[in-house]
C-alpha cells in the first residue's frame, strides 16, 4: 500500500474535512482518507500510486490548495507485525 500525504490551505473546520474526504473518495479507489484541519493535513492510503497533478485537481475542484504532496509506502501496523522478520 501506498501513503500518500497532501499538505491543504483553507480546512477550517471538521465540515471541510469532510468535504475533502468526500471529494477524494469519490474521484480515486482509496482504501481510507483522513483529514485534520488542525494539522492541514490529508492522508491517503490507496493501493495504486495517484498522480500528484490529479490529487491537487480534486483538491482545488472541492474548494482548497493543496500546497504539498508526498508519498511513501505503507505497512499496516497490527498486533503480529512486530514478530514478522
Amino acid at each position: 500500500m501506498i501513503k500518500i500525504t497532501v499538505g491543504i490551505e483553507g480546512m477550517a473546520c471538521g465540515m471541510c474535512e469532510a468535504h475533502i474526504n468526500e471529494a477524494v473518495r469519490n474521484a480515486f479507489q482509496v482504501k481510507k482518507v483522513t483529514s485534520s484541519h488542525m494539522k492541514k493535513q490529508t492522508i491517503i492510503l490507496v493501493e495504486q500510486e495517484i498522480p500528484e497533478q490529479e490529487i491537487r485537481r480534486v483538491i482545488g475542484k472541492a474548494g482548497y490548495e493543496a500546497v504539498s504532496v508526498s508519498s511513501e509506502p505503507y505497512e499496516k501496523k497490527g498486533l503480529l507485525s512486530a514478530f514478522r522478520g
